[in-house]
């Protein structure tokens, strides 16, 4: 794994965004693996080297969250700026064309970009997300996005983070400290803490104010995406139902759908079960 930083523009001001990658630099065949609202890059790493002796994958930390830069107007943390930085980071690796793989925000900047015309978006995989998110699911994330909590320990953060992320599924304590240790970081004073901007949560809570805690519906961008789609949808998700999920293999991209037992929002790609369908959409 090598670590790099890209620098990106806002109406705000240059920002540096972070990022993790592997496999062969020199590889003309790239994957970007961009991660849900509070998570990190990190969460691709089982993905990623399951993937590298295909790819160069490169996961971001998304701006405001892991190693990346926090942005001086919280109101710029949405989609376009992020699509913005992402356009930024593909100019840097010199990729005319990309894969890419999107958990929940990951997969909304993906249908983002994969929606405009001479997209470099080759093949897309939309990890537990859709142009319909429920209101509940916005609801329980707002119960604890921007909170920035503390804890005493590195295990008290994790007992949080498992109690958070229960519709992750069921993992082994080795997965759950991987989950816990790159979403964290050790403050000043010693205590352990988020290691994202808890300003990321202004802009989620305008968002949930224009909707009026209502669905939030994209039909009209995913109707634009015209590349090859893979839907992994978790059983029990409630930020994607099924309904809608079928409905995504009925219009627009006609995503070819993947439920994951067991599991809600969302998928996290750890587990051989989670990768083989993603490895063999990509790969075919």
């Amino acid at each position: 794994m090598r670590e790099g930083k890209v620098k990106c523009l806002s109406a705000a001001g240059f920002h540096h965004m972070a990022y993790v990658e592997w496999g062969d630099a020199a590889n003309p065949k790239v994957l970007v693996c961009v991660h849900g609202l509070s998570r990190c890059s990190r969460d691709f790493d089982f993905l990623a080297q399951a993937m590298a002796a295909d790819y160069r994958v490169v996961c971001p930390d998304v701006v405001g969250r892991g190693r990346s830069d926090w942005l001086r107007n919280k109101s710029l943390y949405a989609v376009p700026q992020y699509c913005s930085d992402m356009t930024t980071l593909l100019a840097k690796l010199g990729a005319e064309t990309v894969d890419w793989v999107g958990t929940s925000m990951g997969g909304l900047i993906g249908m983002a970009l994969a929606s405009q015309p001479e997209t470099p978006i080759r093949r897309l995989v939309l990890n537990d997300v859709g142009p319909v998110i429920t209101g509940a699911s916005l609801e329980r994330i707002g119960t604890y996005l921007g909170a920035a909590p503390r804890f005493e320990g590195i295990e008290q953060a994790e007992a949080f983070v498992r109690f958070v992320s229960a519709s992750f599924g069921n993992f082994d304590d080795a997965q759950w400290r991987h989950l816990t240790v790159h979403v964290t970081r050790v403050a000043a004073d010693g205590k352990v803490e988020f290691a994202y901007d808890p300003g990321i949560a202004q802009a989620f809570r305008e968002m949930q104010a224009a909707t009026g805690g209502k669905d939030v519906e994209l039909w009209p961008l995913y109707d634009g995406i015209a590349c090859p789609t893979l839907l992994l949808r978790g059983a029990t998700s409630d930020l994607l139902t099924h309904e809608a999920a079928l409905e995504m293999g009925r219009r627009g991209p006609r995503a070819r759908l993947v439920e994951v037992p067991g599991v809600g929002h969302a998928p996290m790609l750890m587990d051989a079960g989670q990768v083989a369908p993603v490895r063999e959409f990509l790969l075919t």
